[in-house]
């Protein structure tokens, strides 16, 4: 392979390790809105540990929106397992869901952070070889 085609090769894959942080970004910032989203959900059933039946509660629904309930049972909330699917849990129960839903996010989350800062590295690493590549070929 010559200089050429080698420098034309690396720019490309540059260029592709940029696609690819721009695709965990994004996934980074799904997976924090989630976590989120989850750290709310805990909170509000949490709360409902202080709450006596038939009370009137502001239940969050996101985006800073409140709906105006009566709690008729403040012993079990309905929790998702997916598909749709939601099951009936003890509010303990709930929390430890809610706790290793959001201990699953974390580690993801870590996850995508430790490839980001690996594909970052290999890019600059390619970038200054490259850049390298190309004052030689200039001389």
């Amino acid at each position: 392979m010559t200089k050429d085609e080698e420098i034309t090769r690396n720019l490309t894959l540059i260029e592709y390790y940029k696609q690819q942080l721009e695709s965990i970004d994004m996934q980074l910032q799904y997976l924090q809105s989630t976590l989120a989203d989850y750290q709310r959900a805990k909170m509000t059933v949490e709360e409902l540990h202080g709450a006596s039946e038939n009370s009137d509660l502001l239940i969050p629904v996101g985006g800073g929106t409140f709906v105006n309930a009566s709690l008729k049972s403040s012993s079990n909330v309905l929790i998702g397992v997916g598909a749709g699917v939601v099951i009936e849990k003890t509010i303990d129960e709930a929390v430890l869901k809610l706790e290793e839903r959001m201990k699953r996010i974390q580690e993801n989350l870590e996850k995508m952070v430790s490839l980001g800062q690996k594909i970052q590295s290999d890019a600059e690493e390619l970038s200054n070889r490259t850049q390298h590549m190309m004052q030689e070929a200039q001389r």
